[in-house]
């Protein structure tokens, strides 16, 4: 848990970024083409999700699948989807050397959007 002296939590720690995202632009942060099932089936089941585990922003999260598409009798693992929240990404870059078959294009933001660090 965030000590608020040494550690913070999720929300203090991004807006201490000062990252900020335009509503309306395109994701800057997409699954690759052709490799839309590898978050469930490569990611999620040999390594038990580690983007959501690694990246400092949760930016990557595994939910329950409620669109009815997973198949009832499958396994825990099978009924999950990954959301990507781009809004929250720090540009670490975490997710381009780390990504099991590094499934994520990661493209730079339309308009300079992203982290404004101020004090470095």
């Amino acid at each position: 848990p965030a000590d608020n002296k040494v550690t913070f939590d999720l929300l203090t720690n991004l807006q201490r970024s000062n990252t900020y995202h335009e509503e309306d632009q395109p994701a800057h942060l997409r699954i690759k083409p052709g490799m839309l099932s590898c978050p469930r089936d490569v990611s999620l089941q040999t390594y038990a999700g580690p983007e959501q585990r690694f990246c400092p922003a949760s930016v990557y999260e595994y939910v329950n699948d409620t669109s009815g598409g997973a198949d009832p009798s499958s396994s825990d693992a099978a009924k999950q989807k990954l959301v990507i929240n781009a809004q929250n990404c720090i540009h670490c870059k975490c997710c381009s050397i780390k990504m099991p078959k590094e499934y994520i294009d990661w493209t730079v933001p339309e308009g300079g959007g992203g982290p404004q660090y101020q004090i470095m």
